[in-house]
């Protein structure tokens, strides 16, 4: 089951991402139009400390006009390979170095619209240091237990 692209257009290319229609004709033989953000993925990270605390940040996401508590993670910016996104992002939103780093998967955001590429890893902590945030980011470590996460998925406070 796949879709024929027939033609394509970019609409919008910003810094982040490519936004493009595509005529498509369907399996069914029906012509149609497809919207899709073009995306260089990213990494996420479930990063824990020596003490067995979970790091993740809290920031603010104008998109759904709220703070959220996320998962580590950022884009792969071109030619990084997932694993030292993983890295880099973990020091630059945490301070911390990671100290040993495993692959999880991977996973797509939102396929409806978007190709987007989720490297899920799973991250061991080590030393400390200062966060490094990018000039436009404002991001706040927070460091809860595996109990708390729980909690506060089941409150519904980390939607992430």
């Amino acid at each position: 089951m796949t879709e024929k692209t027939l033609s394509s257009r970019t609409v919008f290319r910003g810094r982040l991402l490519v936004v493009e229609t595509l005529e498509v004709e369907t399996p069914a033989g029906r012509r149609a139009t497809r919207e899709i953000v073009r995306h260089p993925g990213a990494a996420v990270i479930l990063a824990r400390r020596a003490d067995g605390r979970f790091v993740l940040v809290r920031q603010y996401r104008k998109p759904v006009e709220c703070e959220l508590l996320e998962a580590i993670a950022g884009k792969l910016d071109p030619n990084e390979q997932p694993e030292d996104c993983a890295r880099r992002e973990t020091r630059e939103e945490t301070g911390y170095a990671v100290r040993r780093l495993r692959k999880l998967g991977e996973t797509y955001s939102s396929p409806g619209f978007c190709d987007e590429i989720l490297h899920v890893f799973f991250a061991e902590l080590g030393e400390a240091g200062a966060p490094r945030p990018e000039d436009d980011e404002s991001v706040e470590p927070v460091f809860l237990t595996a109990a708390d996460i729980e909690a506060r998925i089941a409150d519904g406070a980390l939607r992430d």
